[in-house]
């Protein structure tokens, strides 16, 4: 059994920003799996995606980097283009291609303690599959997708459908300022993360950019400051980058304001940089200290 499982669709990503233009591999499960395996081995890995064959060179490029990864075939990768102006907490979206959703016979011998949901639209994950994985472990999820759905190549906000079946069920949430809003009516942080923990949710994570986040647990509050990067680069992952340093520590009983230091260290190095996070757990101390 698996300490994490990160299910997810690898993406084709384009990132445009004022400085440059980028092709390279993304979506939650990439982020996410690549910066686990920067950290020591103190928690087990699995990594779960679904993809086209044209990604399948970047599934074996991780395999290669010792990642354990279970791959399930799609007629086509996602393929997203992503939009940066000046505000790096802000970006547009297309999306020129789309996976298929996972499947309950995909996820039916899977064993893990915590299964994070990378979703990056709608459809990705049926309520049935949810179900099926809150029986085996623990389930986080990156709100997101949730909220996503393609008409053409446009990208546009929707309601979260089954949201109160799919929150009953979920052990840690993580969503940022935009997205509470759209889940609960309400700009007020802790408003937001009372009325998620009401509706079942474990622990509430609120991220805000270089504002650093928010975490609701046990009925406590605890405020995590935004480290100052040396430079802007690229934002795309860092949400992702925030989860997986989150999980990380959860996992090995860390309190979640020491996890949530941690993360946001991650973040604050992985926005210095394209790609996924590259550096050493010597360097995420480093920016905590």
């Amino acid at each position: 059994m698996k300490d994490i499982c990160c299910i997810g669709h690898l993406t084709r990503d384009k990132i445009i920003t004022p400085e440059s233009t980028v092709y390279m591999a993304g979506g939650t499960s990439f982020y996410f799996a690549n910066a686990l395996n920067r950290l020591p081995q103190e928690v087990s890995f699995q990594l779960v995606t679904k993809v086209g064959e044209e990604s399948m060179p970047e599934i074996e490029k991780m395999r290669d980097a010792g990642i354990d990864v279970l791959c399930f075939p799609s007629r086509h990768s996602v393929y997203f283009e992503n939009k940066y102006g000046a505000d790096t907490n802000r970006r547009t979206q297309r999306v020129l291609a789309k996976a298929d959703p996972f499947t309950l016979k995909e996820v039916e011998s899977l064993e893990a303690k915590v299964f994070h949901l990378g979703s990056l639209l709608a459809d990705d994950f049926p309520v049935e599959v949810v179900e099926a994985l809150s029986r085996k472990g623990l389930i986080s999820i990156d709100v997101q997708g949730y909220l996503r759905n393609v008409q053409g190549e446009s990208v546009h906000a929707c309601q979260w459908e089954g949201k109160e079946k799919v929150l009953a069920m979920t052990d840690i949430l993580k969503l940022n300022e935009y997205e509470m809003q759209v889940i609960t009516d309400s700009n007020d942080p802790h408003t937001v993360a009372r009325k998620l923990s009401d509706l079942g949710v474990r622990e509430v994570v609120l991220t805000f950019g270089n504002y650093g986040s928010l975490i609701y647990s046990n009925g406590e509050f605890v405020e995590i400051p935004a480290y100052k990067p040396r430079r802007v680069v690229d934002a795309t992952g860092c949400g992702d980058t925030y989860s997986a340093g989150y999980l990380y520590c959860r996992s090995q009983g860390m309190s979640c304001k020491e996890s949530g230091k941690f993360a946001a260290a991650m973040c604050t190095l992985k926005l210095e940089q394209h790609g996924p996070f590259s550096r050493t757990i010597d360097d995420v101390r480093s920016v905590m200290r």
